[in-house]
């Protein structure tokens, strides 16, 4: 789906959306007495400090309004711009500083959604899709917190060796069934329909304790999550 089939889907009662530098900020209207706020990376940009940045600001002016609306956030992005530019402006704090935006909008209130329809790499997925509340995707996303050749390098171990450990071990591969098997991903939509029921019907649930652990152990794709998570909760209690 193009980026105006998606929005006509989620807002058929009406959006209001400006687009500029890759990035996407606006709203849309849920129902007549529904707002959502919208914001995204869209058209493969690879965001630098300047996006992180921009689209961090946009997030805190919506965590500090006491209305309490959700708050969408489209990815379609390659992974962090690493520029020398950039990482000498501390791309790595930015980025980090769009993800607990994120985090305190959620906190105070302000349902945190992350859509991805597109693509989406390392610290650019890190900082947006997953920072989110829940995150679900469309058939037609493709992440990967970091692709086979570049996590060879970093490992040192021989590609032929990684490309037959992600056939059957769902952290190391990229790629949406993956990423749905780990639990990182709550849902893929079905594009063929309503978009706007479906994120009605994400939103009508109530809130819980992060599902992502749980969700990877009953897909089989993070057996020992349920249990290391149950271990550490177990462990704060005893300690204070």
């Amino acid at each position: 789906m193009q980026l105006a089939d998606i929005l006509s889907s989620l807002f058929p009662v009406g959006h209001e959306v400006a687009q500029a530098g890759g990035l996407v900020t606006g709203w849309g209207r849920l129902d007549h007495q529904t707002r959502i706020d919208l914001i995204g990376i869209i058209d493969k940009t690879y965001p630098g400090v300047d996006e992180a940045i921009a689209l961090a600001a946009h997030v805190l002016s919506v965590a500090r309004r006491p209305d309490r609306s959700p708050l969408l956030f489209l990815v379609d992005s390659g992974s962090q711009r690493m520029s020398r530019r950039d990482e000498l402006l501390g791309l790595s704090e930015a980025l980090a500083h769009l993800a607990k935006a994120l985090w305190q909008a959620e906190r105070v209130g302000h349902r945190t959604v992350g859509l991805l329809y597109g693509g989406s790499a390392a610290g650019a997925f890190i900082a947006t899709a997953l920072a989110c509340g829940s995150l679900v995707a469309l058939p037609t996303a493709w992440p990967e917190v970091m692709d086979l050749p570049s996590m060879a390098r970093v490992t040192k171990l021989p590609l032929a060796t990684l490309k037959e450990k992600a056939e059957t071990t769902p952290v190391f591969a990229p790629g949406l069934d993956n990423l749905l098997a780990t639990g990182a991903i709550a849902k893929v939509w079905d594009p063929a329909a309503s978009l706007n029921t479906q994120l009605a019907a994400l939103l009508a649930k109530p809130v819980s304790n992060d599902l992502r652990a749980q969700l990877g152990a009953d897909r089989g794709g993070r057996p020992k999550a349920a249990m290391i998570a149950a271990e550490v909760e177990r462990l704060a209690l005893l300690h204070g």
